[in-house]
């Protein structure tokens, strides 16, 4: 981690009327110093598993940590695949991005105990789509404690659907975030901290009556869940903010599935920011600014070959249309 320089002013030099305004300098530049301090996340990226376009981890993580490096904010990153061999690399991290498939396969659930550890320490937390999934019990439980709300199987569903966001709480994650709409298998009805202590909703909308059709079962409806958006119309979290007792900041996000959607700049941003954010760096009032990326260029980030098929110009026409410009594609 580096560590803000201070270069000590020579006293030989000051002439005795300076001498009081040097030593005020450099105790100022002391008690700054950590204030300057970059910061540091870690992208764990899950293995490849829903084929080309979904569920791409690696290329996922790697957009987002380009991105936030990209904006010049203070943050440094790291993306790996997989789960460290060497646990050692958290000692100089300040926030964990987990972007994976979750459930019994998460990759932290070998690891409960040790990242335990991470967490008492007051370091970020933030997982993506499926990541934000644990069994229900000692992992979801931790993960109440940790970021404060997660997927619970029989509680919480995971449908495709259209979500419309168009107000925020006054949070740093939505600095230069506009309204936005877009597709996603957007899950909802997370199970939270009792009285939602601590958690502050991100993004936030009722979702329609069509995502939940399907038949009860662990993942895709229940009458909890019906009770909820279809008797009582109660809006559904799908992203969120948490504060932790020790000073940690930790961010749930339910979107993801879909690659393309990471070339939608809204979506991009306002994950971006909770990452920043996370981290205890500070999120520019109009939110990290980036470089527009085509479908061309998400599709370099996949796992999977791209099909020779592939009709890429609709997700093209989408992006651009959510994002008011026109891209000229080879």
């Amino acid at each position: 981690m580096n560590h803000a320089k201070i270069n000590p002013v020579p006293i030989a030099l000051i002439s005795p009327g300076s001498l009081l305004m040097a030593l005020l300098l450099f105790f100022l530049q002391s008690c700054n110093a950590d204030v300057h301090e970059e910061k540091h996340v870690l992208f764990i990226a899950g293995a490849p598993s829903h084929g080309f376009g979904n569920h791409e981890h690696l290329g996922g993580n790697t957009l987002l940590a380009e991105t936030i490096e990209q904006a010049g904010v203070g943050v440094q990153t790291t993306v790996i695949s997989g789960w460290p061999d060497d646990e050692s690399i958290f000692d100089e991290i300040d926030a964990v991005v987990i972007y994976s498939n979750g459930g019994p396969g998460h990759p932290i659930m070998d690891h409960l105990d040790s990242f335990q550890h991470v967490m008492d320490r007051g370091v970020g937390f933030v997982t993506l789509h499926y990541a934000v999934e644990v069994p229900p019990g000692e992992p979801g439980n931790r993960f109440l404690e940790w970021q404060g709300g997660y997927f619970e199987t029989h509680w919480s569903v995971n449908p495709f659907w259209t979500a419309n966001f168009t107000n925020y709480p006054d949070h740093p994650i939505n600095n230069g975030v506009e309204p936005f709409s877009i597709r996603d298998e957007w899950y909802y009805h997370m199970r939270f901290r009792e009285g939602m202590e601590n958690v502050t909703p991100i993004l936030t909308d009722l979702p329609p009556e069509e995502s939940l059709v399907r038949d009860d079962g662990p993942h895709s409806n229940n009458p909890y869940v019906r009770k909820a958006v279809l008797e009582n119309e109660e809006e559904q979290h799908v992203a969120w903010a948490y504060e932790r007792p020790n000073g940690g900041r930790s961010f749930g996000f339910t979107g993801g599935h879909y690659h393309w959607n990471w070339g939608h700049d809204q979506f991009r941003r306002v994950v971006a920011n909770a990452i920043v954010w996370s981290s205890g760096a500070d999120v520019p009032s109009n939110g990290l600014q980036f470089e527009p990326i085509n479908v061309l260029q998400l599709a370099e980030l996949t796992d999977d070959p791209i099909p020779d098929d592939w009709d890429y110009q609709p997700i093209q026409d989408m992006l651009d249309e959510a994002n008011g410009r026109t891209t000229e594609l080879p």
